[in-house]
């Protein structure tokens, strides 16, 4: 399995002859180095409905015929644009042909925001998403504050790998992700959300030192880790 960071929270997963991309922000970000119109996908995960994380799902769903795995009020928003998808719940785990997806909690909020109309829509709960497959298991945090049952999620599951955002302002800052790496048990943890906008700037490397050596490692977009 190969794992690759592209700046912001997106990640792209390569196991089982698939390419999965989790929260495929791509226009507009300019820490990415992927071309939203050339991007393979063969299945997108989101973690909510924020536009920094559906980003550019729509197109590239429908020019790969991608599955969408989504959060039930924001697959129904995506089925209105044609778009192939599969609704989870927080708890749920399903397992597909290109691995097993389960779906945690995190602590933020999830909406689309329509300045035209001044219309906020409500996209579901905010998510995690657990992705397990080759007997090796990611876990993209989404954007959440700490919580404490991140130690239960630790305790349940054999963490590899863990994508944690550190940006602060609207999730976790570095030192509360260092707690969660430490009580999610992960092998190693990956900092993302961070430095894409003004009010997230951070050092990544203030997180890494942080943590044990070894454990924490900055991803330069388009980094990977083989697992």
């Amino acid at each position: 399995m190969k794992v690759s960071y592209h700046g912001h929270s997106v990640v792209k997963i390569e196991t089982n002859g698939k390419t999965i991309l989790i929260d495929p922000f791509i226009t507009g970000n300019s820490n990415t180095d992927l071309d939203a119109a050339t991007v393979k996908a063969d299945v997108i995960l989101l973690t909510h409905g924020h536009g920094d994380h559906v980003g550019d799902t729509v197109d590239i769903a429908k020019r790969n015929d991608a599955l969408v795995i989504a959060s039930p009020e924001l697959a129904d928003m995506l089925g209105w644009e044609h778009v192939r998808t599969h609704p989870m719940s927080i708890g749920g785990a399903y397992t597909f042909d290109f691995g097993k997806v389960k779906i945690t909690q995190a602590f933020h909020s999830s909406s689309y925001v329509n300045p035209e109309t001044k219309t906020i829509i409500y996209t579901g709960m905010p998510t995690g998403i657990l992705f397990t497959a080759e007997g090796k298991t990611v876990y993209h945090a989404g954007d959440t504050g700490l919580f404490y049952d991140m130690k239960v999620i630790g305790e349940r599951n054999d963490i590899d790998l863990a994508f944690l955002p550190i940006g602060d302002n609207h999730t976790m800052g570095p030192e509360d992700a260092a707690l969660a790496t430490d009580w999610l048990q992960a092998k190693q943890a990956v900092p993302i959300h961070f430095n894409t906008f003004r009010f997230i700037k951070q050092d990544p490397q203030s997180f890494v030192s942080l943590l044990p050596i070894g454990v924490g490692k900055v991803l330069e977009p388009g980094e990977g880790i083989e697992l």
